[in-house]
């Protein structure tokens, strides 16, 4: 081990880390949307269902290369399985961290000005049209680019400096916070008259609203929702003493993930259906959710812009860790300065984000394949990039790695029955890869 590499100070600030780093806009943003254009019930319980059997495998999987290599995406892969090709997985992560901080950015632009305009009360008023709010708002090129590049630099600025202690000590008292604040706005909103459709939309399945497409969607969120696919919880692991448990870690990140996705649906679902909007709206519901629910609250402005301002931290919290990935990848030897890369990084991210950012205004009729350039980079990561290194990570462990590391590795910090380990080995080994692999094809009408 290096003992000059920098670590979690507690369990709980590395759980806690590693949940922000996976809940973000994967929970919170981009769940309820998904959900709803996507069969309501039948996409939760999917997402539920891949979340515990294919996701909570995958991030234990990731853990243990980050924690046994103690190295960051790219190098762990190459220590691990030295003039191998396998190497390419680490590289396949750090492409499509880059490739979903470029969009995601722009999303965290749009929190960040939701941010700013609630603290003088812009949001909240009398007889306002909150769609027509997030219209005017996405509508704007120079407004959208002014957000994507504001996001980008707290980036820049924090993870140039070293995040570790910085986000582990904040998110110790931000993440419970989020979760009190999610509480209180899903009581009112379950209370609203007409509340009572949009739980049933959320949680009674019907099953006959799916297609291979949905499934797709619904794996590709499981993996988005924890950040499995694209090493990033490599570069986290890394950090990691031997002390702690990593199925206990793995597994107390993938309850409180499906604990805010639950959340989220039961904040937002029922003011849907309560005030007569389309559970289909796509990526503004939640901005446009969020103000109808806190307009009929006591002190809502208030409490708006301190959601809002836990929310962007929720997100913040998960862009730091894609930048963190790309930033790790390029400074691992200490010869390269980590400002620099950290800014370098930072601008090209930038730059890839203007078209994203501009998808909803100059270039809403450019499309690729029938989609926007932001919904193009979304499908690309959501169900092509992070399945496939799902997969490539599952073969990585079930067929190279060595099986007593693993099981080493599996066992430090905890005293879990032998047979677990055996469980979870051939959980990565078979079903893992196997489920993926027959989701896609399904998807692409092979089988």
């Amino acid at each position: 081990m290096n003992n000059n590499k920098e670590q979690w100070s507690t369990k709980l600030g590395f759980i806690l880390s590693s949940a922000g780093a996976a809940v973000g806009l994967g929970a919170i943003w981009k769940f309820p949307y998904m959900t709803g254009m996507n069969g309501g019930g039948a996409f939760f319980l999917l997402f539920i269902g891949f979340t515990i059997i294919l996701g909570l495998p995958l991030l234990i999987g990731e853990f243990i290369i980050g924690r046994s290599s103690q190295k960051e995406a790219v190098t762990a892969y190459k220590s691990l399985a030295p003039k191998t090709p396998w190497s390419f997985i680490g590289v396949w992560g750090v492409v499509g961290a880059f490739i979903l901080m470029a969009f995601y950015s722009v999303v965290g632009g749009w929190v960040l000005l939701y941010s700013f305009m609630s603290l003088p009360g812009q949001i909240i008023k009398e007889n306002a049209n909150y769609p027509e709010l997030f219209a005017s708002l996405t509508g704007s090129p120079l407004v959208t680019i002014l957000g994507l590049g504001l996001f980008v630099l707290i980036n820049i600025i924090v993870v140039s400096l070293g995040i570790t202690n910085g986000i582990e000590k904040s998110n110790k008292i931000l993440m419970p916070l989020l979760f009190i604040f999610f509480i209180i706005l899903v009581i009112r909103s379950v209370t609203f008259e007409g509340a009572m459709e949009g739980i049933r939309f959320f949680l009674q399945p019907d099953f006959s609203k799916l297609n291979a497409e949905n499934v797709l969607y619904a794996l590709g969120q499981a993996f988005f929702s924890l950040a499995v696919g694209i090493s990033v919880m490599v570069t986290y692991s890394s950090y990691l003493k031997k002390d702690v448990s990593l199925p206990a870690s793995a597994a107390s990140v993938s309850i409180m993930n499906i604990f805010v996705s639950l959340l989220a649906g039961l904040a937002i679902f029922p003011v849907v259906f309560a005030f007569g909007l389309k559970p289909t709206e796509g990526p503004g519901l939640l901005f446009i959710v969020l103000p109808e629910v806190f307009a009929q609250m006591p002190f809502g402005e208030l409490f708006l812009s301190l959601f809002l301002l836990l929310f962007l931290f929720a997100v913040l919290t998960s862009s730091f860790s894609m930048l963190e990935i790309i930033t790790a990848a390029f400074t691992e030897n200490k010869q390269r300065s980590r400002k620099k890369v950290a800014l370098i990084a930072g601008l090209l991210v930038f730059l890839a984000g203007i078209p994203s950012a501009l998808s909803t205004n100059l270039l809403t009729d450019f499309t690729i394949f029938g989609l926007t350039v932001f919904d193009a980079s979304d499908f690309l990561v959501s169900n092509i990039m992070l399945p496939g290194g799902c997969l490539f990570i599952s073969l990585f462990i079930g067929f190279k790695l060595d099986k007593s590391l693993l099981k080493q590795e599996f066992s430090y910090g905890n005293q879990l029955p032998n047979g677990l380990f055996h469980v979870w080995f051939q959980l990565m080994r078979w079903l893992v890869p196997t489920t993926i692999i027959i989701v896609f094809l399904r998807s692409v009408g092979i089988l």
